[in-house]
């Protein structure tokens, strides 16, 4: 049966390795489907051993699973997801409070409907841990480390208070080691392995990446993550958008996380943004201020796979240069007043005319095909519409944004719209001085309305 022009619901029950799921479920069986990291697993252990920590990674990645697995519909936005996970504590799970603060997270996040159903797992063998990880201190800040520019630039904003990085992923696999023990929270603790899933948009990363700092945070005694995302990145994405908008980073999605860890943990967890009201220009413009440190350089922004946009053989990995996420990153470089070599991205000459003719010599332009296009077109776009939005005869958009955002910042409306619109006006000065910047016939200018 079809809903809205939508494939087929097909009911997915995640189960431990060796059991059977039920008549009418296809199984996602842990340690094939989901295979969690025992290494790793180790340092989200560091108290008292919860069960409901094991179970929340279990969800986390049965939530990639189906959000991966089942591609969006061409004509409506939300899929169906019925899915029924084995877990040490099915009544915890079960508690109407914390399946509404589930399913609210999750449709405010990726749009789709989500039908869970938490059964009993059965016990697991006792693990003799023997663990040398070195236990952050009780109320120390936690950042999502992505090894991205702008998880990089607060980590320096706020070195001083000796942060604790939870790593998302990016940078080196090797253990990192303080006095002779290894830190906490160096991985993500499970992986769904790609199996050729279709649904590439990756809605439930976010939701991944706000329980994982959480139990951080929770595991280590503190009650604050700070979020690292400048303005453009948390709200930008809500605030331009032709479809469902995209809330990974958005105070009102991670708001409705909060809720969750109050229901699941009756754990009183804050998520801040610091850099809310600064764009990502701003934010990587004081962080080198004040630490003249050249780590940025080595920071990754790009949203596509290196093996997709390799240039030529054995040389350095590149980002790709047009998606949005380079783009951001192009201008806010610029912003900030700095430079880096060209050979940073494939597409290698932000001024030339067409995406095929500004690719760095040796790499495959046949391999551009339509969707990349249409992905390079859409990322410069997206920052002009952004750049043009506080000047649109459209107000009720801002004005319906600063009242999701008041309410969930806790914040008075006029202060926060104010806020908004001085953050606007300052995207909006380093757009047009990034495409002045640009030859007049450019390939990204000629996606603008215009510079002034």
């Amino acid at each position: 049966m079809k809903r809205n022009g939508a494939p087929p619901v097909r009911a997915i029950e995640v189960v431990p390795r060796g059991v059977a799921s039920s008549a009418g479920y296809g199984a996602c069986e842990i340690g094939t489907h989901i295979k969690l990291d025992p290494e790793q697993l180790v340092s989200y252990r560091l108290a008292k051993w919860e069960p409901v920590i094991e179970d929340a990674l279990v969800v986390c990645a049965a939530i990639e699973y189906c959000d991966r697995r089942q591609s969006r519909p061409q004509k409506a936005w939300g899929r169906e997801f019925p899915l029924r996970v084995h877990v040490h504590e099915p009544a915890r799970w079960s508690a109407p409070q914390v399946q509404s603060a589930l399913a609210a997270a999750l449709r405010c996040l990726t749009g789709d409907v989500w039908r869970l159903e938490f059964v009993q797992r059965q016990k697991d063998p006792e693990d003799i841990i023997q663990t040398n990880f070195e236990i952050p201190e009780p109320n120390s800040l936690m950042i999502p480390f992505s090894n991205g520019m702008d998880s990089w630039a607060l980590w320096q904003l706020v070195k001083e208070q000796n942060p604790v990085l939870v790593r998302l992923g990016g940078g080196s696999n090797k253990s990192r080691r303080r006095r002779g023990k290894r830190e906490a929270f160096e991985r993500i603790p499970f992986r769904v392995p790609d199996q050729d899933f279709k649904e590439r948009s990756g809605r439930s990363r976010g939701f991944k990446f706000a329980m994982v700092s959480g139990l951080a945070a929770y595991l280590s005694g503190s009650t604050k993550v700070i979020v690292p995302e400048s303005g453009q990145g948390a709200l930008g994405p809500v605030l331009v958008t032709h479809r469902y908008g995209d809330y990974r980073s958005h105070p009102v999605f991670l708001n409705k996380m909060e809720k969750l860890f109050r229901a699941l943990l009756n754990y009183e967890l804050r998520y801040e943004f610091p850099r809310l009201w600064s764009t990502k220009g701003q934010t990587l413009a004081a962080a080198v201020a004040k630490t003249k440190d050249e780590g940025w350089r080595k920071t990754r922004s790009c949203w596509q796979k290196p093996r997709q946009i390799r240039v030529g053989k054995n040389q350095p990995l590149r980002q790709c240069g047009f998606c949005a996420a380079c783009i951001l990153r192009r201008m806010s470089v610029h912003a900030a007043g700095l430079e880096e070599p060209a050979n940073t991205y494939a597409f290698e000459n932000v001024s030339a005319a067409t995406l095929s003719a500004g690719m760095a010599e040796g790499f495959p332009v046949d391999s551009l095909h339509g969707n990349q296009h249409a992905y390079a077109v859409a990322g410069a776009m997206h920052f002009d519409h952004l750049a043009a939005l506080r000047r649109s005869e459209d107000s009720a958009v801002l004005s319906l944004q600063a009242r999701e955002l008041a309410r969930a910042l806790g914040e008075d409306e006029v202060s926060v719209k104010q806020k908004l619109d001085g953050l606007l006006a300052q995207h909006e000065a380093e757009w047009d001085a990034f495409l002045k910047s640009l030859a007049p016939g450019s390939f990204i200018r000629q996606r603008s309305a215009g510079v002034s």
